[in-house]
């Protein structure tokens, strides 16, 4: 398997726009100056116009930039993507297995 980069990250954003879910497992809370869990599962992805540059178009998704985002596959048998973390947080962009 190829490495995992922003750019496949953007490209199956793109290539599944419509099918898109996302499971946010944690972000930042400024009421805790940290990063606190979630437990939320998969919900239909919401596209967004706010910071465009970090949140690729999704409501939910942060990416920090400046090669500080991590990606790696994701399945779990009912949902295959792509999970990302940083400093910020994790989720999970996926799509419903078919």
């Amino acid at each position: 398997m190829t490495k995992i980069t922003k750019a496949t990250f953007k490209k199956f954003i793109r290539d599944n726009k419509d099918a898109l879910h996302i499971n946010v497992k944690s972000s930042f809370s400024g009421m805790d100056d940290c990063v606190m869990p979630h437990n939320g599962g998969f919900k239909k992805a919401e596209a967004t116009e706010r910071n465009a540059e970090h949140t690729v178009g999704i409501n939910g998704a942060w990416l920090v930039g400046s090669s500080r985002d991590y990606f790696n596959a994701y399945d779990d048998g009912k949902f295959v993507g792509i999970e990302a973390y940083n400093c910020c947080g994790s989720f999970i962009i996926a799509i419903p297995k078919q």
